[in-house]
């Protein structure tokens, strides 16, 4: 697959000039290593990000060059995951894009809490999770609909490529200045202080963490679950991938919604691919599986 970022085209010489020495080759190998690993598609224009992105983590490796540094990641698995999460951006908070978390509740979990009491699962995906607060409102938004939702088959998953952010949101602890868009009876029912001097931190209650599994998953890779899912959010990921990835993904996180399943994804964001002819427009950047297509 050819990128913008290995385009015969990009000179040989010095991308960008600073602390450490960063070549044209080596731009294109942490560009390759990118798509590869992640399908993060990086063009030539984003050489300085990348440079500003990575000269942290040569600092904190003690590598003096960026030819040292693409060796290192060549050799050493739990670095090519630092260089990634490096190249990322894990930008949330509670109830980003509300209007999601409305046509979730409306939408898809009052229709079915009748259906969740009398023992049937419910599913959702927090397809990039970051460090939690998307599938804590996702939990908070089940837990104002279905209450006793944490002794019932309802759960959602939580997965991200960064092993980070993943412990950050397994931990379920926030400052109190990051939950100032939680609706205040909800802040009061479902968070409580975290034992000790930190004052300014609350943790998220044990029922509400309860219903949240935290995972890693590299969405270039497999998929080990099955499906379905009653709703998915994976917003603002596909931005960082080609057309053709971002088709793929649609794909097939369209694939892992039951029928009239909601996919939530981000503002920025357009469905491209098979999964056009799949689903329906059910408001802003909400989407649901038409009931008539076949798995």
């Amino acid at each position: 697959m050819t990128t913008a970022a290995a385009n015969s085209s990009v000179p040989s010489g010095a991308l960008v000039t600073g602390e450490f020495s960063f070549s044209a080759a080596n731009f294109r190998e942490i560009a390759e290593i990118a798509k590869t690993e992640a399908g993060i598609d990086l063009p030539q224009s984003k050489a300085t990000l990348v440079y500003s992105r990575l000269a942290k983590r040569l600092r904190a490796l003690g590598i003096d060059t960026f030819s040292e540094y693409c060796e290192t990641v060549r050799s050493n698995e739990s670095e090519r995951d630092s260089m990634i999460a490096a190249l990322t951006t894990n930008v949330t908070r509670f109830f980003r894009e509300g209007h999601h978390f409305e046509h979730l509740r409306s939408a898809i979990l009052e229709p079915l809490a009748e259906s969740a009491r009398r023992g049937n699962r419910v599913r959702l995906w927090s397809a990039a999770c970051s460090t939690g607060q998307e599938p804590y409102s996702m939990a908070l938004t089940v837990l104002s609909v279905i209450p006793n939702a944490a002794s019932l088959d309802v759960r959602i998953l939580a997965t991200d490529l960064n092993p980070h952010v993943i412990a950050h949101g397994k931990n379920g602890q926030y400052q109190k200045e990051e939950l100032r868009d939680v609706p205040p009876n909800l802040r009061a029912k479902w968070f409580e202080p975290v034992p000790g001097d930190n004052r300014d931190a609350l943790k998220i209650a044990d029922d509400a963490r309860s219903l949240v599994s935290f995972r890693q998953l590299n969405l270039m890779g497999t998929w080990p679950f099955s499906g379905p899912f009653d709703a998915i959010f994976c917003r603002n990921v596909v931005i960082y991938f080609d057309r053709e990835t971002q088709s793929m993904i649609w794909n097939r996180l369209t694939r892992m919604l039951r029928q009239d399943g909601a996919l939530y994804i981000g503002h920025s964001e357009r469905i491209s691919g098979p999964a056009s002819s799949m689903l329906s427009t059910d408001g802003i950047t909400s989407y649901r599986r038409k009931s008539s297509q076949s798995s």
